[in-house]
């Protein structure tokens, strides 16, 4: 199993890695569609969609990328773009985690699809805009949930339960509990320092998502990364409870070792439009 999600990334690495520092961006725009496009039709699965439907969700998905990804957008749209973006992520993650899973069935299946495509189709574009802002930006994006997410998983072994015995969502996810979100943070506060420090000392190499908050936000970038991490925490935990909703353990089988696109990219989808937003001027 192990040495299955090592080959998977090794080969998502070599797929990604030469699209992400291509000098046209056609490439990268290319890339990251065919996976949002695999993604939309996994969320066709989710949402309890026939397998007609979910295809032609993922091929609707694949025409708004064509149509949006190779567009100039006004910077003053984008900000709003990126507000309502996260906003959207806000209210869904209120209502459904508030509800779990048996009020998230409740909700149409036709509504619950639509309004994830559409959520699905804004991260998308999120993530082709912030390569616009700066590869050092986007990879210090994908960095933070990363290392988010892997704090998270380590202290939650370690330390689960022994400080706080009520869990973080029981009922959506056992395993996550409040001592892996004090490790997420601990791991994401290091990083930042690391990062931003590293920002100082290489000539040349565009801001990142740490640079970028410390000017904008001074002191309160703090409070801000923390933000950043609680909406990646949320992300999983949404998709968590979209999965139990359905009666599935992954998103679909896609990725040898690792579920679906979904399974990998829960976290970063609702991160990236709101690191865009508190960016925005």
């Amino acid at each position: 199993m192990l040495n299955q999600r090592i080959l998977t990334a090794a080969v998502l690495l070599a797929f990604l890695l030469p699209a992400l520092f291509a000098a046209n961006p056609v490439y990268f725009v290319s890339c990251t569609g065919v996976l949002i496009v695999a993604a939309a039709w996994e969320w066709g699965r989710l949402s309890e969609r026939t397998q007609t439907a979910s295809l032609a969700g993922a091929a609707g998905m694949g025409l708004a990328c064509l149509a949006l990804g190779f567009v100039p957008l006004e910077a003053p749209f984008l900000g709003q773009l990126w507000l309502s973006a996260a906003v959207a992520w806000t209210l869904l993650a209120w209502f459904a985690l508030r509800g779990g899973a048996a009020v998230w069935s409740a909700v149409p299946s036709l509504l619950r699809w639509v309004c994830g495509l559409f959520l699905l189709l804004l991260s998308w574009l999120a993530l082709v805009q912030a390569r616009g802002v700066g590869i050092n930006f986007l990879l210090s994006v994908m960095a933070l949930v990363w290392t988010s997410d892997i704090c998270a998983y380590f202290a939650g072994r370690a330390w689960g339960g022994r400080w706080i015995t009520r869990k973080l969502a029981v009922t959506i996810s056992p395993g996550k509990t409040w001592e892996g979100v004090a490790g997420a943070l601990a791991g994401v506060a290091v990083l930042a320092l690391l990062w931003r420090y590293a920002d100082t000392q290489v000539a040349g190499l565009s801001p990142s998502v740490f640079s970028r908050l410390s000017d904008s936000w001074g002191g309160w970038a703090v409070v801000v990364l923390a933000v950043l991490v609680a909406a990646g925490v949320l992300g999983d935990l949404l998709e968590s409870l979209f999965k139990r909703a359905a009666g599935v353990k992954d998103s679909s089988g896609l990725l040898p070792g690792h579920g679906g696109v979904l399974d990998r990219v829960d976290a970063l989808l609702p991160v990236m439009p709101l690191a865009l937003c508190l960016i925005s001027p």
